[in-house]
């Protein structure tokens, strides 16, 4: 009897995200995939029936997508929450689990193309998936957010992350200093910007990147 309450509470979340969270039609598959993955790994390893015991927390989740996240979410703003479909594809992406991340964002964008968070986190995303390779797609998300958001540094950020991760740091200091001459005085970001690139100027002028 156990396992009753554990299937219907996975019902629920799929209907609340489908029907409640309105989410694409497209990205029902991957996300009713996510959760059936999860039911079937419970199944092999979990025992529902047994008596609780406290263990040591093992820490799952990717501490450097976690930080990519965080960034976007810092840089993009409190005034300007994300969407729900962003918000759940953030928990894939924070446990490395890009490609569900990106077909959720693929929905995110197709639902509204003006969203530049939707279209930065799936840069973000299609980069990790390829391993911090800078891939046409990603290149395109970026390019789209910067187009649906001038104003907002994100994608212009994350951008120079993906030229840093290629090999190009002297690109990456032109792509930020582009985005810190754009920024308003007022910007919560401005200082964080410009030690980034304080720190890559002093790597470049020791030759060592």
């Amino acid at each position: 009897m156990t396992w009753i309450p554990i299937i219907a509470l996975a019902i629920i979340v799929f209907l609340v995200t489908a029907f409640v969270l309105r989410m694409p039609r497209s990205g029902w598959t991957i996300f009713g995939a996510a959760l059936m993955f999860g039911l079937s790994g419970y199944a092999l390893q979990g025992s529902p029936g047994l008596p609780a015991s406290p263990k040591e927390a093992v820490e799952q989740s990717d501490e450097s997508a976690a930080a990519m996240v965080e960034a976007r979410r810092d840089l993009s703003g409190p005034d300007f929450p994300p969407s729900a479909l962003v918000v759940v594809a953030d928990g894939f992406a924070r446990n490395g689990k890009y490609a569900d991340a990106a077909g959720l964002l693929g929905g995110a964008v197709e639902r509204d193309p003006s969203d530049a968070e939707a279209w930065v986190a799936l840069g973000n995303a299609l980069l990790g998936h390829a391993e911090g390779n800078l891939t046409p797609a990603a290149l395109f998300a970026y390019s789209r957010a910067e187009l649906a958001d001038p104003g907002n540094p994100a994608a212009g950020y994350f951008y120079g992350v993906a030229l840093l991760n290629a090999g190009q740091p002297q690109q990456t200091r032109e792509v930020w200093a582009e985005v810190l001459e754009n920024a308003p005085e007022d910007a919560e970001w401005r200082d964080a910007i410009a030690g980034q690139i304080e720190r890559l100027d002093a790597l470049l002028n020791q030759g060592g990147m």
